[in-house]
Formats: structure tokens, C-alpha cells, sequence
């Protein structure tokens, strides 16, 4: 599976079935799922944390070092894919729909080159 050849309701289905045959249905509340998330969001930061760009990008050249930023970056994905799965959230809806509320909050002509939260701008 890759990202060009493969739709969100794929994920869902093997998150699904993955946990289905463990049992972790009893885990995988949604307040687990959203600690879940969190705690993998941070691992992944952990990897980046007090490094230059420099050696963030020596970091992702290395096939090992990058192989543990997937990793990560694969446990955050399962935990949304999975608290989506769960709760009958379409992530693709949800995304297009925040995309156009940003879009409204950040316009072009005064977002363009800019980090300012939308309160600021």
C-alpha cells in the first residue's frame, strides 16, 4: 500500500480488522484514542527536539533514523485512522471542510509569507 494508490476507507479497514482479531474495541475509546494520538504525536517530536535543521535533515537521510520518524509518524496516523474508524468520522470531509474554514481565516493577500494565528493577521 502507498499513499497515491490508497483511500482513507482502506486505512479504516485495516485498523479495523487489526484490532477486531486482538479485541481492543475496549481500548480504543475515545479519550484512549485522543491520548493515544497525543502520546505518539510526542514521540515523534522527541526525535526532533533540540536539533538544528541541519541535523533534523542529516536525521531523515539516514535510513535507520528515518525509519524511526515513519515509525512514529505511522503510530500517530494509526490512532487518528483508528479513532476515525471507531466514531464514524470522515477525515476527508473533516479535512476539506477546515481547509475551507482556513482558508476564509488566512486569505492569500494577508496570510501569504506569514505564521500570525488568523486572530493576528
Amino acid at each position: 500500500m502507498i499513499d497515491d494508490e490508497t483511500p482513507l476507507s482502506a486505512l479504516k479497514a485495516r485498523a479495523r480488522a487489526f484490532c477486531e482479531e486482538r479485541d481492543w474495541d475496549r481500548f480504543h475509546g475515545a479519550r484512549d484514542l485522543a491520548i493515544g494520538i497525543v502520546t505518539e504525536a510526542a514521540e515523534l517530536l522527541e526525535l526532533f527536539r533540540f536539533r538544528s535543521d541541519r541535523e533534523i535533515d542529516a536525521l531523515l537521510a539516514d535510513p535507520e533514523q528515518r525509519r524511526r520518524v515513519e515509525h512514529e509518524a505511522a503510530d500517530v496516523l494509526f490512532f487518528l485512522v483508528r479513532l476515525a474508524q471507531r466514531y464514524g468520522i470522515d477525515l476527508t470531509a473533516a479535512f476539506e471542510a477546515k481547509l475551507a474554514l482556513n482558508a476564509e481565516r488566512y486569505p492569500v493577500e494577508k496570510a501569504r509569507g506569514s505564521n500570525r494565528k488568523y486572530t493576528e493577521l
